[in-house]
């Protein structure tokens, strides 16, 4: 199977992925250079840990909050969560709060229906997964969630619509993103740790993965209605 359907779809996406590199590795520069204090792990520990015992529950409620409103990815409030908190805490919170925000979306998708959850995602995302998430099943919504660079949190919206229990739609939504957030969270402690080659290596990987996820999604939506039938 050719993975670039022509040399100028090729050209064109070597491109994009050669510019996502070059502005992750320039933001970083500039956060180097304008403001060197959010790259100091003990500067930044300071202000969050200032809550005390409280800092874990108001980091998992960030968490969640971004499932239900989505002002920023999650992967970011992940790296956030290595950062403070190491590899391991930082995606035990980091799941607590998906799980806490994944459970609000389906309970609000199932109590207030299809116009609720069509004011709340654009309608080119209603298009493309609507049926495939009616139809998909547990697997497939496992696969969405797995996979970067697709939209899980509003695909939550729309599993909240199917009748399969929220329980069981909740464990997937945990689950699928579970080696998502332990990656970004390892790389949040590589720079907390002042490796930060290390954490650069690992989050363009995941970038890269996530671009190709996104340029690609027709394909992997065609793929997953391929293997329901």
């Amino acid at each position: 199977m050719k993975l670039f359907a022509t040399p100028t779809h090729r050209n064109r996406t070597l491109s994009r992925v050669g510019l996502l590199v070059v502005l992750f590795a320039g933001a970083t520069l500039a956060l180097r250079v304008v403001a060197p204090e959010l790259l100091d792990p003990s500067a930044l520990r300071a202000f969050v840990l200032g809550f005390g015992s409280l800092a874990p529950v108001v980091f998992v409620l960030l968490q969640a909050t971004q499932v239900v409103v989505a002002p920023i990815p999650g992967q970011i409030v992940g790296l956030v969560g290595g950062y403070l908190f190491g590899p391991v805490w930082g995606t035990v919170y980091s799941l607590l709060g998906v799980a806490l925000g994944s459970t609000v979306v389906f309970v609000l998708s199932r109590r207030y229906g299809r116009p609720y959850v069509e004011r709340m995602i654009v309608p080119e995302t209603v298009a493309e997964f609507d049926d495939l998430v009616d139809s998909a099943g547990l697997p497939g919504l496992f696969l969405v969630f797995l996979i970067p660079g697709l939209p899980d949190d509003a695909v939550c919206f729309l599993a909240g619509l199917t009748r399969i229990p929220i329980r069981r739609l909740v464990a997937v939504a945990v689950v699928g993103r579970a080696p998502g957030f332990l990656l970004v969270a390892v790389a949040g402690a590589d720079l907390a740790a002042g490796r930060a080659t290390a954490a650069l290596w690992l989050l363009g990987a995941v970038s890269v993965v996530s671009l190709f996820s996104y340029l690609y999604r027709d394909r992997i939506v065609a793929g997953l209605r391929r293997a329901e039938k």
